[in-house]
């Protein structure tokens, strides 16, 4: 066992109020700003305090002689985790899909700072549980889910990793066009983009997709080494087929897709836009089953 002390890496991000705060400047500023459109600012302010307080609570059960470090989602991509930190993500459920694709097996322990404004299917605990949690997250006992994530990487190398689904589409409201290509089928298309999810993502996003579908396509489990796919909207012409609009993939397999748009292709997971893979003329891209996966402790 190493005699180092084990770090705890806690994962905020700004809540509303901290933004408008960041944005206007003062209170007083954004009080205004918020009444100008019928919104109060207590609430706003209310949600806040009780994420400042479930990070009090995370804190005070951190052990004194840990270590410990506290980071913003915007510095995600910057930071360096170590293989044995113990990540304690405090905030909504996407929070942890943005942090899971800059880990490598670490422990992921979510916390819900407001049940009554989020979910909690991946941030699921209260901060109160922490200090019980943490002991065998840093040993590696205790229960874990191991969820499959999703990853698409094109052919010049590059690679873009997610927990919830992975878009690939055009960047404004322009419709889409590119081909199918390998095992899945040959066929070009024009939509408003294909969505790749995990098991994960079938709670979001891929379910109200699949919800509007005659032919229901069975969605995986979090856990389960396999993910859907959808064509959103697909268009039928002289030129683009619509008889390839969603099916499954196992492990090993991919879906693959070339590129038949201009400088507005785009790539991107879990929502976030701002890190993409451009999806140019030619460009081609395989979508599969990564090999990373998120390690989420339960209690």
């Amino acid at each position: 066992m190493s005699s180092v002390a084990p770090r705890v890496v806690v994962v905020t991000r700004p809540t509303e109020y901290e933004s408008l705060l960041a944005r206007h400047g003062t209170r007083a500023q954004a009080a205004f700003f918020l009444q100008q459109r019928g919104r109060p600012l207590d609430e706003l302010d209310e949600r806040h305090r009780r994420r400042e307080a479930a990070l009090g609570v995370v804190s005070a059960a951190i052990p004194a002689r840990w270590r410990r470090a506290r980071i913003e989602r915007a510095d995600l991509s910057r930071f360096v985790f170590g293989p044995e930190d113990v990540v304690v993500v405090v905030g909504p459920d996407g929070l942890v899909a943005n942090a899971a694709k800059y880990l490598r097996g670490q422990r992921v322990v979510g916390v819900n700072p407001d049940p009554r404004s989020y979910d909690g299917v991946l941030a699921a605990h209260p901060a109160e549980a922490v200090a019980d949690l943490l002991p065998g997250a840093a040993t590696g006992a205790g229960r874990v889910e191991v969820r499959t994530m999703v990853t698409a990487r094109l052919d010049d190398g590059q690679r873009l990793l997610a927990l919830n689904e992975i878009f690939i589409g055009h960047r404004t409201h322009q419709s889409a066009r590119y081909r199918v290509e390998g095992a899945v089928g040959d066929e070009a298309q024009s939509s408003s983009g294909v969505i790749v999810t995990t098991g994960t993502g079938a709670t979001g996003w891929a379910r109200s997709i699949a919800r509007q579908r005659a032919e229901r396509v069975p969605l995986p489990g979090p856990m389960e080494r396999s993910l859907a796919f959808f064509v959103r909207e697909p268009f039928p012409s002289v030129a683009t087929g619509t008889s390839l609009e969603s099916g499954i993939l196992l492990e090993g397999a991919t879906l693959a897709l070339r590129s038949e748009m201009d400088d507005c292709g785009t790539i991107f997971g879990d929502g976030i836009e701002d890190d993409r893979l451009e999806f140019g003329w030619g460009r081609r891209v395989e979508v599969g089953v990564a090999s990373e996966r998120l390690h989420l402790v339960r209690g």
